[in-house]
């Protein structure tokens, strides 16, 4: 079985070279569907943060907006919300592990090097489109000002950072060579594994 980190910075096709590892027979985790599943009712981030932060706590769920608020009024909120997710994700990738069948897992995770989760990966791999492109991409979405998009950039490692740090490189120009490039990605995986 084969880790495979999944990263590159927001806008820049992640998701959709995701879709295409699975749609390639891959088991895909995914951090932020994870987050979601833990912040949900009946999730297992809800009990833990109504006792740390009963503010954030909306219809039974985690109020993603609440907890802007809170970081934002208390920037030190970070760190204990984090002691309660961080475990919780780790329990839930271990689940995903166990859970799966196939002989590649990739693991989409948005902050993989910032995290360090890149030492838990026998590879890692980092999409990429030009600077010009992921903002059009963010930009269409309609979900974030121009600011809010640079305040992101600055939380992230340097797009070129990560390519240089990473295995592979998944170029998002089209979804056709995009597709063609996680091909080749898996072909190269299946090769190290049969000559490991």
């Amino acid at each position: 079985m084969f880790k495979l980190g999944l990263t590159g910075s927001i806008g820049m096709g992640k998701t959709t070279t995701a879709s295409i590892f699975s749609a390639l027979g891959c088991d895909v985790w995914d951090a932020d569907a994870a987050v979601h599943r833990l912040y949900a009712k009946g999730g297992a981030a809800v009990a833990p943060m109504s006792g740390a932060f009963s503010q954030v706590i909306e219809e039974g769920a985690v109020s993603r907006a609440q907890l802007r608020s809170l970081i934002s009024a208390d920037p030190l909120a970070l760190k204990s919300i984090e002691k309660i997710v961080h475990p919780l994700l780790v329990q839930d990738r271990a689940d995903f592990v166990a859970g799966s069948q196939s002989d590649i897992l990739v693991f989409d995770i948005p902050l993989l090097f910032e995290t360090g989760g890149d030492a838990n990966m026998d590879g890692v791999a980092c999409v990429w489109t030009t600077a010009e492109v992921q903002q059009e991409r963010v930009m269409q979405r309609g979900t974030m000002s121009m600011e809010q998009l640079e305040v992101i950039r600055a939380k992230q490692l340097p797009t070129h950072e990560k390519r240089d740090r990473s295995d592979f490189v998944i170029i998002t120009d089209t979804i056709e060579h995009a597709r063609v490039q996680v091909q080749n990605v898996l072909t190269e995986i299946r090769q190290r594994m049969t000559n490991a």
